[in-house]
């Protein structure tokens, strides 16, 4: 049977760099890139973390589909073996996502010492490394045959605050922010960058909120009333690498249960 449409809706076949991958929306994400037929790297900072990720693909998909690669994102060295990785075993690099983030304690009331360190660690991981890495995968990402896709995984911080989290906070902000820049810059090379910006989700960085004040928060400030499952995220991510996607760049797509517009 024929088809009306002429977009494709499918990732089969893209070669996809994840970072962060080891858990939460990273896991999510390569997890649901390999069930629709792409390649993935799986990119963290530890080898366990990885590895595990990349057993789960194995024996779903088979060993010829993911790559696991350890690798800190703040390090221009590791950067450059991460595209260099994806490049080697898959033959190029059509999708990034840029999903490493870190949070730390940076109150205006901080001691001098702990706040410069929080402050320069979580800026690193959180927005200088998306720069950068997009940079290094840049050669690839131009002649990806479908387009090359930069998905940034930015957080509704991007909107709101949260006092005490001053460099997340102005992580968040700056991701939108590089996001518009360079989907500008490369809107006539056919690379799109967009960011998606999930609200509370259930993954390591929330998993230390006590029960009774996550269920509080909802019942206050979420529509849906619940926290969002990493694979929610995930299923946002991977429909802005599909090829139907093409004209969709510089956009802020937000994931939070209506957090935003209850806010």
């Amino acid at each position: 049977m024929g088809r009306l449409s002429l977009l494709s809706r499918s990732v089969a076949g893209a070669r996809v760099v994840v970072t962060g991958a080891a858990s939460g929306m990273g896991r999510a994400t390569a997890h649901l890139f390999a069930d629709e037929g792409a390649y993935v790297v799986v990119a963290d900072r530890t080898a366990a973390g990885v590895e595990s990720v990349a057993d789960e693909i194995r024996q779903v998909h088979g060993a010829d589909v993911v790559l696991p690669v350890v690798a800190d994102v703040a390090n221009a060295p590791d950067r450059r073996a991460l595209v260099d990785a994806c490049a080697g075993r898959f033959g190029g690099l059509d999708v990034l996502v840029n999903n490493a983030g870190i949070s730390r304690v940076s109150s205006v009331f901080s001691d001098d010492e702990s706040f410069a360190e929080n402050w320069d660690e979580t800026l690193a991981v959180n927005v200088s490394s998306h720069a950068h890495l997009i940079r290094a995968a840049l050669p690839h990402l131009l002649v990806a045959p479908n387009g090359g896709r930069v998905i940034n995984i930015a957080s509704t911080e991007a909107f709101v605050a949260t006092g005490g989290l001053a460099a997340y906070t102005a992580s968040k902000h700056a991701v939108v922010g590089l996001t518009k820049s360079f989907a500008v810059e490369l809107g006539n090379r056919n690379v799109t960058v967009n960011a998606v910006c999930p609200g509370p989700i259930d993954t390591g960085m929330t998993a230390g909120v006590p029960a009774d004040k996550r269920e509080k928060y909802v019942r206050r400030k979420v529509p849906l009333r619940r926290y969002g499952d990493p694979e929610e995220v995930a299923h946002m991510t991977v429909s802005l690498a599909l090829p139907a996607m093409r004209f969709m760049t510089g956009s802020i797509v937000v994931v939070d249960g209506g957090l935003i517009v209850n806010h």
